[in-house]
């Protein structure tokens, strides 16, 4: 076999690299690169490493063709200057000289006329990497004197929201769930968007575990569980408010490890002392009896496993249930034992091996929301002038689509993108730049979802003219007269500033590297909460000098059922990632086809009331836009509840269009999942 990262017979390579998609797998994956006619090389394969410990060789089927997206003919391969009208996609290749000496001087202009703050960066995980995703821009930006993005599409609400009870955001090892006798899926679709850590639940379930999926919607992993709840979009803080009334009630408490690892158990008593089953089943439309058995099944199984992702912190009090849900783990002691507790992000973990101070400049301009792009780029008195955008296609993946349209029409705004295909967002753009695919650049991508750094070494040379984002900003750099001497770093030598407690040396050869932490990651077996005493805040007072709740408690959004938009607007609209070929907007232009289009799906009693047929063309809408699509009646979901799948571009499949921007309650995040709607069969 050939010598991984090295050469082989007859001029075949074997590459070793790691997906970079925003997922929480980062897969380990293996290029065959061979000689082509011409002597330049070409990646012929592209499959699964079969070493690696977490994704053991298996890709999922968007990234088993991501070498079609590498080749794809419709490929940004040089510089583009915008020659139409603003979202027309009407331009002309351009040198990178010309395409350079454009934007340095438009920039240096808005910054004469408007000062630094006028641009505005928006960058978003289209790669996980840990240069290409954010690393010399940083550095950049701030010698422009630019505003700061803030904010964040997924994870940081969820961050926050756990911190608030541990004080940090440290979780329990995925790859731990194969211990664990009772497995809760909440607020996961585990199968479709968390693949391959399916195995270790299936591990888990052999050895004797049950497997309980928590979601609004039935999705396949709900299809694949042992007992499936079905609360109501939103109410998941009532559901937990009313397990830990059962656990309190019942004496189902580990009394030793609250009494010597948390504080406020007495006021968290006396706050679920009024969350009865009946109470909460109210409230998420579930039977009292379901709620019984499901809180006295967590209270006395041992050891009891919680798995969460991001999907739950998308509602304007998303924080609030990672807040509640980081309490029940610590009322029954689960985080005694491997295989019990929570998890939710690892990402953290990777941060004591990461020297991100290596990139961070110090600067104190103005912050701006990356999820209220919109209102920022129509707001007269903000005063944006010039955008930068990459790693990303904010107009799919932004809610509130058609504000942020009507910002990137401004003739006002000069808007610069790198990219490898044009998006919706690139249509807007004066100039675009090539950006390079992960198999061209050099990277070492920290995962979320397991506790393996990946190293990624660049397969082939970028094709065309395209380059990788750290190469993108020493260019700009270099434009603008910028003389600092890190933009003359290169990509390894970025990293290795980065890693200076990694044998960075052993991860390019392996592929993939371990963390350096304890086989049994128990982070809070004795407590250790980062707190300032080291116990968990069942009571916070923190969060009550900040204006919250010091306890858990459930709140119903105010776009939601029975607030003042529901009668104009009776359906929950959510958005989830509902299809197999591409989870991420980027995969839209040449896997969408083999999906087909979007729909709208919706309850058969929803249906018929509105005189709605399957198939057909429905207008769904609310104050922030419409769409049309065909109906596909589901009982998937409840009466009430309907959904548009995420993650299709143009204005007639973008869902965006319509989902709301409240942003969450802490955490910077935004609300997509609290979104209504009406809907009506199109007249023919």
């Amino acid at each position: 076999m050939p010598i991984p990262n090295g050469s082989g017979p007859g001029g075949t390579r074997i590459v070793l690299g790691t997906c970079h998609h925003d997922c929480p797998d980062s897969c380990g994956w293996i290029v065959t690169v061979e000689e082509g006619p011409d002597g330049a090389d070409r990646a012929v394969k592209l499959r699964g490493n079969p070493d690696h410990p977490y994704s053991k060789g298996e890709l999922c089927p968007k990234v088993n063709r991501f070498l079609d997206r590498v080749y794809h003919p419709d490929r940004v391969l040089h510089p583009l200057i915008r020659t139409g009208a603003k979202g027309a996609g009407e331009f002309r290749q351009a040198t990178w000289d010309e395409a350079l000496s454009l934007v340095a001087e438009r920039v240096r202009a808005v910054i004469d006329d408007h000062g630094g703050e006028a641009v505005l960066p928006w960058v978003d995980a289209g790669t996980q990497g840990m240069v290409q995703m954010t690393s010399l821009d940083q550095r950049f930006f701030a010698r422009l004197g630019a505003s700061r993005q803030t904010g964040s599409l997924c994870g940081a609400t969820a961050g926050a929201g756990l911190a608030a009870t541990y004080g940090g955001r440290k979780s329990a090892d995925p790859m731990d769930v194969r211990f664990a006798k009772l497995v809760i899926l909440w607020a996961t679709n585990t199968r479709l968007t968390n693949r391959h850590l399916w195995p270790f639940i299936e591990e888990a379930r052999a050895n004797g575990a049950q497997v309980v999926v928590i979601d609004p919607i039935r999705t396949m992993t709900a299809d694949s569980a042992d007992w499936f709840i079905q609360p109501l979009p939103g109410t998941d803080v009532a559901l937990m408010l009313a397990v830990m009334h059962v656990l309190i009630r019942d004496d189902l408490i580990d009394h030793d490890y609250v009494r010597r690892y948390a504080t406020g158990f007495q006021e968290l008593s006396e706050r679920v002392a009024a969350w009865d089953p009946v109470r909460a089943g109210q409230v998420c439309g579930l039977a009292p009896g379901e709620i019984e058995a499901f809180a006295r099944a967590y209270g006395t199984t041992r050891p009891t496993f919680i798995r969460t992702l991001i999907g739950a912190e998308h509602h304007e009090h998303g924080a609030m249930f990672f807040r509640t849900l980081g309490c029940l783990p610590v009322l029954t002691g689960a985080w005694r034992e491997r295989g019990g507790g929570l998890s939710r992000s690892v990402g953290v973990w990777s941060e004591a091996a990461i020297d991100d101070a290596v990139f961070s400049v110090p600067s104190d301009t103005r912050q701006v929301s990356m999820n209220h792009l919109g209102r920022a780029l129509n707001d007269e008195a903000l005063g944006i002038y010039a955008l930068f955008v990459w790693n990303g296609n904010p107009v799919v993946s932004v809610p509130n689509a058609a504000e942020i349209r009507r910002g990137l029409e401004r003739d006002d705004l000069f808007t610069v993108v790198s990219e490898q295909f044009i998006t919706d967002t690139a249509l807007y753009a004066d100039v675009v730049f090539p950006a390079a695919t992960e198999i061209e650049q050099l990277d070492v991508i920290p995962s979320w979802g397991h506790l393996y750094l990946g190293w990624n070494e660049p397969a082939i040379a970028p094709r065309g003219e395209s380059v990788p984002n750290t190469e993108l900003w020493r260019r700009l750099a270099r434009a603008m007269g910028m003389t600092d001497p890190e933009f003359d770093f290169d990509d390894e030598a970025l990293i290795r500033s980065a890693l200076p407690s990694v044998d960075v040396d052993l991860l390019r050869k392996q592929g993939f590297l371990r963390l350096d932490l304890p086989a049994e990651l128990l982070p809070y077996e004795a407590g250790g909460f980062e707190t300032a005493d080291g116990k968990a805040l069942l009571f916070s007072r923190a969060l009550a000098e900040a204006g919250h709740d010091p306890l858990p408690e459930y709140r119903p959004a105010a776009e939601g059922p029975g607030g003042e938009l529901h009668e104009r607007y009776p359906l929950v609209l959510l958005t989830p990632k509902n299809h197999t070929r591409f989870l991420n907007s980027s995969y839209s232009k040449h896997h969408g086809e083999r999906e087909g289009g979007p729909f709208f799906e919706i309850d058969p009693a929803d249906a018929v009331s509105r005189g709605i047929a399957e198939g057909d063309v429905v207008r769904i809408w609310n104050d922030r836009g419409e769409l049309a699509l065909p109906a596909r009646l589901s009982t998937r979901l409840r009466s009430g509840v309907v959904a548009v799948p995420w993650g299709w571009w143009g204005k007639d499949a973008n869902v965006n269009a319509l989902t709301n921007d409240t942003l969450t309650d802490w955490g910077g995040g935004v609300a997509y999942f609290d979104t209504l709607v009406e809907a009506a069969a199109v007249e023919t």
